[in-house]
Formats: structure tokens, C-alpha cells, sequence
């Protein structure tokens, strides 16, 4: 049995429905169905690994704008309940495997495109931070006899049920009813991953955990960057009604530039990310605009 914190999450519920498919028994956890299922809470983390053999730790304030906005919950949320998870899988016997979801956002604003795993992390925001210090708290679970691994996401896309507010939903829902793209920082460059192509990743990369492999932390990144002003571009061409892009500055405490280097994924799980964001973005207007309808 596999436990999955953040379940009802963008990433957690496309993973969960993927490993049930594969007929793997997965304990769902999340705070969306009901205070019982908050990672802040001890005695119901310590219930929830009761039986596992290996932990996808994917719970999180894992918005950027939320973190600034209440840095309390978000040191509660991604640091203070990480170390619990940590301790409270230290103490089972035996002893779960733990996968650990970070983020782009570790690296704050990088020296060089694209960013290698081993490049420094060096956040500017509270989130980035949250998720450094997280990384640190399992890593020292490792050294105490924890197994497992760690992986860094970058800008997921790909699900019309995702937070309204994140880039691509956001581009792709004023695509698909018309109206205004709002534009924050139109030189920014990321690094799109499809939902799809993450699930694979954290699929390959359970498989290493329950063998015991520990590899060193893990891009799950497409290498390719792309400008928020042409990804604007993008869904103004794709719209199913008029669209007026607006562009403002963007906020001093938001990355403006990450594209990731996928080579160790590659070479250490055979991952390559297949996803074409062209593609991605019409697929999520689409249903977006089928919602509607």
C-alpha cells in the first residue's frame, strides 16, 4: 500500500487513478476530505502510514501568492509537517519509503539556463524556501536510514479542475470564453510539464524507491523554455472568442526565469518528458470550453 498526502491535488489525483489502474492499493490523503487528513496533525499522519510500504509526499501550500500571503500556515504546512512525516516514518517498522515533491522555486532566480540539479538553491520567496527546507529535513531522514527520493516540478499543467489562478489555467480558461489574458511579466521564461508526463516520472520513480535505489534529486522538467508573452500568444491564437492580452510588471517575489535540465531523468529513469505544449494548451481549452457549455 501506498500512501499519497495531497491526493486531490493537480498531481496527486492523476497519480493515485494511474496507480490504481495498475492495481497498486493506494491510501489517499488529503485535507480536502476533511480536517481528519491534514498533514499539520501528528496522530493522523501516524494513522494514515499504518500498512505502507512506501509515502508520495505531494501535500502543500504549493502557490506561491498563498505563501507570501500567510507564511505561518505555509512553515506549517511544507516544513514543520514534513518533519513530522520524517520522524513519524523513522519510527515504523519497517520503515516506508518516502518520495518528496519540490519545486522549481528552490532554485530562486539561477545563474544559468537551463538549471541543473546540483546547481545552488538559492529561493527568493516563501514558498521556495518552505520547499529547501523540506528537501533538507528529508535528506537528513535519509542519512538517518530513511529510504527514498527527491524530485522538483516545473509549472504542471493539464488539468481543467487545476487552481484558477496558475499560468496555464488561467491563459487557457480566458482563451476558451474570451475576454482579457492577464500578462505579469512577459519576458519570464518557464518550463511547461504536462500532468501526464509528471505521473510518469513519479510512477519510474516509486518503482526506484521500493527497490531501494537512491538516486540524487530528479528534474521532472521538459527542457524547453517558453516566455509567458508567447504562451499569451499561444492561447490568444487557440481562443474560442475575442481576447485582448494585457501585460503588467510582475512582483519582485516571483522567479522570472527556470527551464530545467532533463538529462538525469533520462539517464538514471529512462524519462523523457513527451508532452507538447502546443498540443497541452489545446487540449485544456477544449474541455475548458466544453465545461462551459
Amino acid at each position: 500500500m501506498i500512501l499519497v498526502t495531497g491526493a486531490a491535488g493537480l498531481i496527486g489525483r492523476y497519480l493515485c487513478t494511474r496507480l490504481e489502474h495498475e492495481g497498486v492499493v493506494v491510501r489517499r490523503f488529503d485535507l480536502r476530505n476533511g480536517s481528519t487528513q491534514d498533514v499539520r496533525d501528528r496522530d493522523a499522519l501516524a494513522a494514515a502510514l499504518q500498512g505502507v510500504t512506501g509515502v508520495v509526499h505531494l501535500a502543500a501550500i504549493s502557490r506561491v501568492i498563498w505563501a507570501e500571503q500567510d507564511p505561518a500556515l505555509c512553515a506549517a504546512t511544507n516544513v514543520e509537517a514534513t518533519e513530522t512525516l520524517v520522524g513519524l516514518c523513522l519510527e515504523c517498522r519497517p520503515r516506508p519509503w518516502l518520495i518528496f515533491a519540490s519545486s522549481r522555486e528552490v532554485y530562486g532566480n539561477p545563474a544559468r539556463l537551463p538549471v541543473h540539479e546540483d546547481d545552488p538553491l538559492l529561493p527568493i520567496n516563501v514558498y521556495g524556501r518552505s520547499k529547501r527546507d523540506g528537501e533538507r529535513l528529508v535528506q537528513a531522514g535519509f542519512d538517518g536510514g530513511l529510504a527514498g527520493n527527491i524530485c522538483r516540478f516545473s509549472n504542471v499543467y493539464g488539468c481543467p479542475d487545476d487552481h484558477a489562478d496558475r499560468v496555464v489555467m488561467a491563459f487557457a480558461a480566458a482563451a476558451a470564453r474570451g475576454g482579457v489574458i492577464s500578462l505579469e511579466g512577459g519576458d519570464s521564461t518557464f518550463d511547461f510539464t504536462t500532468v501526464d508526463d509528471v505521473v510518469e516520472g513519479l510512477c519510474r520513480l516509486i518503482q526506484a524507491s521500493a527497490a531501494g535505489e537512491r538516486l540524487p534529486p530528479i528534474h521532472f522538467a521538459s527542457g524547453i523554455g517558453t516566455t509567458l508573452r508567447e504562451l499569451a500568444g499561444m492561447a490568444a491564437a487557440r481562443a474560442r472568442g475575442p481576447v485582448r492580452i494585457d501585460e503588467t510588471p510582475t512582483d519582485d517575489f516571483r522567479v522570472s526565469a527556470f527551464v530545467g535540465d532533463p538529462t538525469r531523468a533520462q539517464a538514471l529513469l529512462g524519462w523523457t518528458a513527451q508532452g507538447d505544449l502546443g498540443q497541452g494548451l489545446s487540449r485544456l481549452i477544449e474541455m475548458l470550453a466544453s465545461a462551459r457549455s
